[in-house]
Protein backbone atom coordinates (compact mmCIF):
# COMPACT_ATOMS: atom_id res chain seq x y z
CA UNK A 1 0.00 0.00 0.00
CA UNK A 2 1.11 3.19 -0.42
CA UNK A 3 -0.05 5.92 1.31
CA UNK A 4 0.34 10.13 1.20
CA UNK A 5 0.17 12.06 3.97
CA UNK A 6 -2.03 15.48 4.42
CA UNK A 7 -1.30 18.01 6.92
CA UNK A 8 -3.84 20.11 7.63
CA UNK A 9 -2.33 23.64 8.52
CA UNK A 10 -4.68 25.85 7.21
CA UNK A 11 -6.87 27.16 9.78
CA UNK A 12 -6.46 30.92 11.58
CA UNK A 13 -5.13 29.74 15.16
CA UNK A 14 -7.88 32.09 16.45
CA UNK A 15 -8.43 30.37 20.15
CA UNK A 16 -5.01 30.19 20.41
CA UNK A 17 -4.49 33.98 20.87
CA UNK A 18 -1.09 34.51 19.46
CA UNK A 19 1.20 36.27 16.43
CA UNK A 20 2.67 33.22 15.43
CA UNK A 21 -0.30 30.51 14.75
CA UNK A 22 -0.21 26.99 16.07
CA UNK A 23 1.83 24.93 13.25
CA UNK A 24 4.63 27.08 13.38
CA UNK A 25 4.88 27.21 17.41
CA UNK A 26 8.05 25.34 17.85
CA UNK A 27 8.64 22.73 20.72
CA UNK A 28 12.74 21.65 21.13
CA UNK A 29 13.50 23.92 17.62
CA UNK A 30 11.32 22.19 15.43
CA UNK A 31 7.52 23.58 14.49
CA UNK A 32 4.66 21.05 14.90
CA UNK A 33 4.91 20.95 10.76
CA UNK A 34 7.99 19.81 11.10
CA UNK A 35 7.65 17.77 14.06
CA UNK A 36 4.50 16.12 12.56
CA UNK A 37 6.83 15.20 9.04
CA UNK A 38 9.28 13.90 10.65
CA UNK A 39 7.66 11.37 12.43
CA UNK A 40 5.66 10.64 8.88
CA UNK A 41 9.11 10.17 7.09
CA UNK A 42 9.79 6.77 9.33
CA UNK A 43 7.44 4.95 7.45
CA UNK A 44 7.83 3.36 4.20
CA UNK A 45 4.41 3.45 3.28
CA UNK A 46 4.59 6.98 3.24
CA UNK A 47 5.32 7.66 -0.35
CA UNK A 48 4.30 11.89 -0.49
CA UNK A 49 3.25 14.17 2.05
CA UNK A 50 0.82 17.44 1.19
CA UNK A 51 0.96 20.65 3.78
CA UNK A 52 -2.38 22.52 3.49
CA UNK A 53 -1.68 25.87 4.71
CA UNK A 54 -3.34 29.14 4.96
CA UNK A 55 -1.94 31.60 2.88
CA UNK A 56 -1.32 34.24 5.13
CA UNK A 57 1.41 32.25 6.13
CA UNK A 58 2.94 31.97 2.81
CA UNK A 59 6.39 33.49 4.14
CA UNK A 60 6.36 31.56 7.16
CA UNK A 61 6.03 28.11 5.46
CA UNK A 62 8.74 28.57 2.91
CA UNK A 63 10.94 29.67 6.36
CA UNK A 64 11.01 26.10 7.43
CA UNK A 65 12.03 24.70 4.41
CA UNK A 66 10.63 21.63 3.93
CA UNK A 67 11.96 19.30 1.71
CA UNK A 68 9.75 16.68 -0.86
CA UNK A 69 6.81 18.38 0.95
CA UNK A 70 3.68 19.53 -1.76
CA UNK A 71 2.64 22.82 -0.39
CA UNK A 72 -1.03 23.16 -0.85
CA UNK A 73 -3.29 26.40 -0.26
CA UNK A 74 -5.73 25.91 2.17
CA UNK A 75 -9.75 27.04 2.19
CA UNK A 76 -11.49 29.00 3.85
CA UNK A 77 -13.10 25.75 5.72
CA UNK A 78 -10.88 22.45 6.93
CA UNK A 79 -13.44 20.03 4.45
CA UNK A 80 -12.32 22.86 1.57
CA UNK A 81 -8.85 22.48 2.63
CA UNK A 82 -8.72 19.04 2.62
CA UNK A 83 -10.89 18.76 -0.77
CA UNK A 84 -8.40 21.01 -2.35
CA UNK A 85 -5.48 18.48 -1.38
CA UNK A 86 -7.54 15.83 -2.58
CA UNK A 87 -7.80 17.15 -5.95
CA UNK A 88 -4.37 17.60 -6.26
CA UNK A 89 -3.46 14.33 -5.19
CA UNK A 90 -6.13 12.80 -7.69
CA UNK A 91 -4.04 13.08 -10.40
CA UNK A 92 -0.91 11.89 -8.74
CA UNK A 93 -0.07 7.71 -9.61
CA UNK A 94 0.63 5.47 -7.25
CA UNK A 95 -0.56 6.46 -4.40
CA UNK A 96 -3.78 4.48 -3.36
CA UNK A 97 -4.72 5.41 0.00
CA UNK A 98 -4.37 8.83 1.91
CA UNK A 99 -3.93 9.89 5.72
CA UNK A 100 -5.30 13.03 6.75
CA UNK A 101 -4.17 14.63 9.72
CA UNK A 102 -4.36 17.58 12.33
CA UNK A 103 -1.39 19.35 12.75
CA UNK A 104 -2.38 20.31 15.86
CA UNK A 105 -2.39 16.62 16.72
CA UNK A 106 1.84 16.32 16.85
CA UNK A 107 2.11 13.77 19.84
CA UNK A 108 0.68 10.23 18.34
CA UNK A 109 3.10 7.41 18.80
CA UNK A 110 4.59 5.90 16.40
CA UNK A 111 2.80 2.43 17.14
CA UNK A 112 -0.55 4.73 16.27
CA UNK A 113 0.56 5.92 13.34
CA UNK A 114 1.61 2.07 12.52
CA UNK A 115 -1.47 0.41 13.68
CA UNK A 116 -4.00 2.73 11.14
CA UNK A 117 -1.20 2.15 8.16
CA UNK A 118 -1.64 -1.60 9.35
CA UNK A 119 -5.16 -1.68 9.61
CA UNK A 120 -6.10 -0.38 6.40
CA UNK A 121 -5.34 -3.79 4.76
CA UNK A 122 -8.46 -4.51 5.34
CA UNK A 123 -10.64 -1.57 5.75
CA UNK A 124 -12.36 1.47 3.44
CA UNK A 125 -11.21 3.46 6.68
CA UNK A 126 -10.01 3.70 9.79
CA UNK A 127 -10.14 6.07 12.63
CA UNK A 128 -8.52 6.32 16.14
CA UNK A 129 -11.27 6.76 19.00
CA UNK A 130 -10.68 6.93 22.70
CA UNK A 131 -13.63 6.56 24.75
CA UNK A 132 -15.42 9.63 27.02
CA UNK A 133 -14.14 9.10 30.75
CA UNK A 134 -15.75 12.32 32.19
CA UNK A 135 -19.29 13.07 32.91
CA UNK A 136 -21.66 14.10 30.40
CA UNK A 137 -23.91 17.42 30.35
CA UNK A 138 -26.03 18.89 27.81
CA UNK A 139 -27.38 22.74 28.04
CA UNK A 140 -31.18 22.46 26.74
CA UNK A 141 -31.14 26.40 27.21
CA UNK A 142 -28.59 28.47 28.70
CA UNK A 143 -30.49 31.65 29.42
CA UNK A 144 -32.54 29.19 31.86
CA UNK A 145 -30.02 27.33 33.07
CA UNK A 146 -31.83 24.55 31.81
CA UNK A 147 -29.94 21.09 31.66
CA UNK A 148 -29.89 17.10 31.05
CA UNK A 149 -28.30 16.19 34.54
CA UNK A 150 -27.09 13.15 33.15
CA UNK A 151 -26.26 12.23 29.66
CA UNK A 152 -24.92 8.25 29.03
CA UNK A 153 -21.67 8.15 27.85
CA UNK A 154 -21.16 4.13 27.52
CA UNK A 155 -21.66 4.36 23.87
CA UNK A 156 -20.07 7.71 22.85
CA UNK A 157 -16.10 8.48 22.12
CA UNK A 158 -13.85 10.99 20.52
CA UNK A 159 -12.49 10.76 17.45
CA UNK A 160 -9.08 11.79 16.60
CA UNK A 161 -6.46 11.88 13.74
CA UNK A 162 -4.57 10.71 11.39
CA UNK A 163 -7.54 9.29 10.05
CA UNK A 164 -6.90 6.80 6.86
CA UNK A 165 -9.04 6.52 3.95
CA UNK A 166 -10.02 4.68 0.46
CA UNK A 167 -8.09 8.09 -2.04
CA UNK A 168 -10.93 7.48 -4.72
CA UNK A 169 -13.72 7.06 -2.20
CA UNK A 170 -12.54 10.07 0.58
CA UNK A 171 -12.32 12.35 -3.01
CA UNK A 172 -15.86 10.94 -3.99
CA UNK A 173 -17.32 11.93 -0.93
CA UNK A 174 -16.01 14.96 -0.36
CA UNK A 175 -16.93 15.89 -4.20
CA UNK A 176 -20.41 14.56 -3.91
CA UNK A 177 -21.51 15.20 -0.02
CA UNK A 178 -19.31 18.10 1.13
CA UNK A 179 -22.43 19.69 2.56
CA UNK A 180 -22.38 16.14 5.26
CA UNK A 181 -18.92 17.58 6.48
CA UNK A 182 -19.32 17.88 10.30
CA UNK A 183 -15.60 18.27 12.00
CA UNK A 184 -13.64 15.30 10.69
CA UNK A 185 -13.84 13.54 7.72
CA UNK A 186 -15.27 10.77 8.99
CA UNK A 187 -18.52 12.41 9.20
CA UNK A 188 -18.63 11.78 5.18
CA UNK A 189 -19.60 8.09 5.88
CA UNK A 190 -23.19 7.48 6.47
CA UNK A 191 -22.57 4.13 7.59
CA UNK A 192 -20.07 3.77 10.34
CA UNK A 193 -20.29 -0.11 9.92
CA UNK A 194 -17.50 0.84 6.92
CA UNK A 195 -15.43 2.27 9.05
CA UNK A 196 -12.52 0.53 11.27
CA UNK A 197 -12.15 2.16 14.82
CA UNK A 198 -8.89 1.20 16.43
CA UNK A 199 -7.91 2.50 20.06
CA UNK A 200 -6.18 5.75 20.30
CA UNK A 201 -4.26 7.56 22.75
CA UNK A 202 -4.82 10.24 25.31
CA UNK A 203 -1.92 12.16 24.80
CA UNK A 204 -2.99 12.19 20.66
CA UNK A 205 -4.73 15.44 22.28
CA UNK A 206 -5.12 18.10 19.91
CA UNK A 207 -3.61 21.66 20.93
CA UNK A 208 -6.05 24.61 20.76
CA UNK A 209 -4.86 27.00 23.11
CA UNK A 210 -1.76 27.87 24.95
CA UNK A 211 -2.37 25.11 27.86
CA UNK A 212 -2.82 22.56 25.58
CA UNK A 213 0.65 23.59 24.31
CA UNK A 214 2.23 23.42 27.95
CA UNK A 215 0.55 20.41 28.44
CA UNK A 216 2.59 18.89 25.54
CA UNK A 217 5.65 20.33 26.63
CA UNK A 218 5.24 18.71 30.16
CA UNK A 219 5.05 15.88 28.35
CA UNK A 220 7.65 15.99 26.40
CA UNK A 221 10.32 16.97 29.28
CA UNK A 222 9.55 13.36 31.08
CA UNK A 223 11.16 12.11 27.24
CA UNK A 224 14.06 14.36 27.80
CA UNK A 225 17.92 12.99 28.38
CA UNK A 226 21.27 14.07 28.64
CA UNK A 227 24.84 13.11 27.28
CA UNK A 228 28.08 14.53 27.56
CA UNK A 229 31.01 14.72 24.71
CA UNK A 230 34.85 15.03 25.15
CA UNK A 231 37.18 15.09 22.52
CA UNK A 232 41.26 15.98 22.56
CA UNK A 233 43.81 16.21 19.62
CA UNK A 234 47.44 16.81 19.40
CA UNK A 235 48.20 19.58 17.05
CA UNK A 236 50.83 18.67 14.60
CA UNK A 237 52.63 20.36 11.61
CA UNK A 238 51.55 19.20 7.95
CA UNK A 239 47.75 19.13 8.58
CA UNK A 240 44.47 20.87 8.53
CA UNK A 241 42.57 22.08 11.06
CA UNK A 242 38.64 21.96 11.48
CA UNK A 243 36.74 23.79 14.01
CA UNK A 244 32.89 23.10 14.00
CA UNK A 245 33.20 21.94 10.36
CA UNK A 246 35.19 24.71 9.39
CA UNK A 247 38.85 25.45 7.79
CA UNK A 248 40.93 27.55 10.08
CA UNK A 249 43.65 28.94 8.96
CA UNK A 250 46.77 27.81 10.98
CA UNK A 251 50.32 26.69 10.96
CA UNK A 252 49.14 23.61 12.98
CA UNK A 253 46.63 21.13 12.42
CA UNK A 254 44.94 18.11 13.99
CA UNK A 255 46.03 14.88 14.24
CA UNK A 256 43.52 11.97 14.06
CA UNK A 257 42.04 8.90 11.81
CA UNK A 258 39.88 11.27 10.50
CA UNK A 259 39.99 15.21 9.51
CA UNK A 260 40.31 15.38 13.56
CA UNK A 261 37.57 18.11 14.29
CA UNK A 262 37.64 17.63 17.92
CA UNK A 263 34.55 20.02 18.28
CA UNK A 264 32.13 18.06 15.83
CA UNK A 265 33.71 14.34 17.18
CA UNK A 266 32.80 15.83 21.21
CA UNK A 267 29.03 17.05 20.02
CA UNK A 268 28.54 13.78 17.91
CA UNK A 269 29.34 12.04 21.00
CA UNK A 270 27.54 13.95 22.97
CA UNK A 271 24.04 13.29 21.07
CA UNK A 272 24.70 9.58 20.85
CA UNK A 273 25.08 9.83 24.47
CA UNK A 274 21.83 11.52 25.45
CA UNK A 275 20.00 8.99 22.42
CA UNK A 276 21.78 5.88 24.36
CA UNK A 277 23.72 4.88 21.05
CA UNK A 278 27.14 4.54 22.50
CA UNK A 279 29.83 6.64 20.88
CA UNK A 280 31.48 8.00 17.77
CA UNK A 281 34.68 5.18 18.14
CA UNK A 282 31.91 1.92 17.60
CA UNK A 283 29.74 3.67 15.61
CA UNK A 284 32.68 4.71 13.20
CA UNK A 285 35.42 2.58 14.28
CA UNK A 286 39.10 4.53 13.73
CA UNK A 287 40.58 0.79 12.19
CA UNK A 288 38.30 1.53 9.58
CA UNK A 289 39.93 2.69 6.28
CA UNK A 290 36.81 3.70 5.04
CA UNK A 291 36.41 6.80 7.72
CA UNK A 292 40.34 7.47 7.01
CA UNK A 293 40.62 11.78 6.62
CA UNK A 294 36.68 11.84 6.24
CA UNK A 295 35.19 14.66 7.15
CA UNK A 296 33.40 15.14 10.75
CA UNK A 297 30.99 16.87 8.93
CA UNK A 298 30.06 13.76 6.89
CA UNK A 299 29.70 11.65 10.04
CA UNK A 300 27.33 14.11 12.68
CA UNK A 301 24.81 14.06 9.42
CA UNK A 302 25.10 10.50 9.32
CA UNK A 303 24.24 10.22 13.38
CA UNK A 304 21.47 12.60 12.71
CA UNK A 305 19.34 10.83 10.35
CA UNK A 306 19.81 7.60 12.83
CA UNK A 307 18.76 9.35 15.76
CA UNK A 308 15.54 10.98 13.95
CA UNK A 309 14.68 7.14 13.13
CA UNK A 310 14.70 6.43 16.42
CA UNK A 311 12.24 9.37 17.38
CA UNK A 312 14.90 11.96 18.92
CA UNK A 313 15.34 15.58 18.12
CA UNK A 314 17.86 17.90 19.28
CA UNK A 315 16.90 20.15 22.22
CA UNK A 316 19.26 22.39 22.81
CA UNK A 317 23.68 21.99 22.40
CA UNK A 318 26.60 23.67 24.72
CA UNK A 319 30.21 23.76 23.83
CA UNK A 320 33.65 24.57 25.38
CA UNK A 321 36.12 24.63 23.50
CA UNK A 322 39.38 24.68 25.19
CA UNK A 323 42.11 26.00 22.96
CA UNK A 324 45.24 28.53 23.39
CA UNK A 325 45.36 29.56 19.57
CA UNK A 326 43.03 30.34 17.69
CA UNK A 327 40.26 32.76 19.38
CA UNK A 328 37.09 31.29 19.28
CA UNK A 329 35.35 34.52 19.34
CA UNK A 330 36.68 35.42 15.50
CA UNK A 331 34.49 32.19 14.43
CA UNK A 332 31.86 31.74 17.15
CA UNK A 333 29.12 32.81 14.54
CA UNK A 334 30.09 31.09 11.54
CA UNK A 335 30.60 27.88 14.19
CA UNK A 336 27.18 27.93 15.25
CA UNK A 337 25.68 28.42 11.62
CA UNK A 338 27.15 25.87 10.50
CA UNK A 339 26.38 23.24 13.71
CA UNK A 340 22.92 24.42 13.41
CA UNK A 341 22.91 23.78 9.29
CA UNK A 342 24.23 20.00 10.21
CA UNK A 343 22.51 19.24 12.93
CA UNK A 344 19.27 20.21 11.45
CA UNK A 345 18.44 22.71 14.60
CA UNK A 346 18.18 26.73 14.92
CA UNK A 347 21.12 28.67 15.94
CA UNK A 348 19.64 29.58 19.48
CA UNK A 349 19.72 26.09 20.42
CA UNK A 350 23.23 26.29 20.22
CA UNK A 351 26.14 27.88 22.52
CA UNK A 352 29.90 28.14 21.93
CA UNK A 353 32.06 29.55 24.36
CA UNK A 354 35.98 29.73 24.12
CA UNK A 355 38.63 28.74 27.04
CA UNK A 356 42.08 28.43 27.26
CA UNK A 357 44.20 26.73 30.03
CA UNK A 358 46.14 29.90 30.41
CA UNK A 359 48.90 29.01 29.32
CA UNK A 360 49.08 25.46 31.44
CA UNK A 361 49.21 22.02 30.19
CA UNK A 362 49.71 20.50 26.09
CA UNK A 363 46.96 22.88 25.82
CA UNK A 364 48.07 25.66 26.57
CA UNK A 365 51.36 25.08 25.11
CA UNK A 366 49.72 24.87 21.93
CA UNK A 367 50.44 21.33 21.51
CA UNK A 368 46.72 20.30 21.52
CA UNK A 369 43.22 21.58 21.61
CA UNK A 370 40.05 19.75 23.13
CA UNK A 371 36.17 20.03 23.60
CA UNK A 372 33.73 19.28 25.80
CA UNK A 373 30.28 19.55 24.80
CA UNK A 374 26.57 18.41 26.34
CA UNK A 375 23.75 18.36 24.85
CA UNK A 376 20.43 17.26 25.53
CA UNK A 377 17.53 15.53 23.74
CA UNK A 378 13.45 15.28 23.64
CA UNK A 379 11.67 11.62 22.20
CA UNK A 380 8.60 12.51 20.70
CA UNK A 381 7.82 8.77 20.72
Amino acid sequence: MSFCLIILAGGNSHRFKSNIGKPYQKIAGKSLIEINVNKARKFKQIKKIILVFNKKDAKRVKSIKLKNVKLVIGGITRQQSTFNALKYLKNQKGISKVLIHDVARPNFSLRLFGSIIKSMKNARAVVPKIRVQDAIKQIIDSSKEEYIVGKRRDNLFLTQTPQAFNLKEIYHLHKTKSDKYKDDDISLYMDLNKVKFIEGEKNNFKITDKSDFENLRNILKSNQSVGIGFDVHRLTPKRKLYLAGLRIKSKLGTLGHSDGDPVLHSVTDAILGACKMGDIGQMFSDKSKKFKNIRSTILIQKVIEKIKLKGYFINNIDINIITQTPKIDNYRNKMINNIAKLCEISNDQINIKGKTTEKLGVIGKEKAIACEVICSVIKYD
